[in-house]
Formats: structure tokens, sequence, C-alpha cells
């Protein structure tokens, strides 16, 4: 599809990018993302999240940050907190496999849309995507 001006226009909901250390967990949330209409880009940690949104002269463009906590070289609390200063207008949701109720009510505080624990459903998450962008006034 093209506009008036011959540009391709997407008909994507929106960009996500995923960081998880797990290729699976990645892959599954890309997948249940992608059926629900959006774009996901993937990071293995939290260190290439940073590289990826900061790469280049413009910041990639992403309408949601899906993040998990417990990871390598710049772990999830790290990297929230980076993008929570660096991206205020973008939404975070946090995914892990590790629920903490003292952490989960911190990250809420912070100013994390929502906050989810694996194994999540498809819908479920798509929901909250979904939250998130109208929360954050990105739809």
């Amino acid at each position: 599809m093209v506009d008036l001006f011959g540009i391709p226009q997407s008909n994507s909901r929106g960009r996500v990018l995923v960081v998880d250390d797990e290729a699976d967990v990645r892959k599954a949330v890309n997948l249940g993302l992608s059926k629900s209409g959006y774009e996901v880009i993937e990071a293995e940690d939290g260190k290439k999240a940073v590289d990826v949104m900061s790469s280049g002269d413009n910041p990639l463009s992403v309408d949601v940050i899906i993040c998990d906590i417990r990871m390598p070289k710049v772990n999830g609390v790290e990297a929230i907190s980076y993008f929570r200063k660096q991206y205020p207008s973008r939404p975070i949701i946090v995914l892990t496999g590790f629920p903490d109720v003292q952490l989960a009510t911190s990250l809420m505080k912070q100013g994390v849309a929502d906050y989810l624990i694996k194994p999540v459903e498809r819908e479920k998450l798509a929901a909250a995507v979904d939250s998130a962008m109208k929360q954050y006034g990105r739809v």
C-alpha cells in the first residue's frame, strides 16, 4: 500500500521492541504480536536494546518496549531506567519469569505501563500493548 505521494505505508498497528535474553521467548512474543498486527524488533539483552534505540542520527522509532528483568550485560532494571530517562514517551511493559511484588510496585511507580509474568497468552500481551499505546497517546 502507498500513500498519495507513492511512499509505502505499513499496515502495522505499531512497532514493538522486545528485549529478552531467551531466544525462544523473543520468538514466541514476536510471533504472537506479529499475528496481532504489530511489527517486532528484537534485542537479546539490555545493552543491545540501548544500542538499537540509539543507533544512527535518529533513535529507532518504537511505540512500545517489552523488557525482561533478568538478563546479562545490562539487566532489565538498568535498561528500563535508561529508557524512562531517554525516551519518556515510550511505554514500557515488563515481561518476566520471576514475579516480584516489590519490584513490580517500584517499576509501576516509575512509570512502567504493565508488569506481566511469563508465560503470557498472546491475547493478554496484545491487549497490554494496545493499552500502553493508548495510555501514552501513541495510537
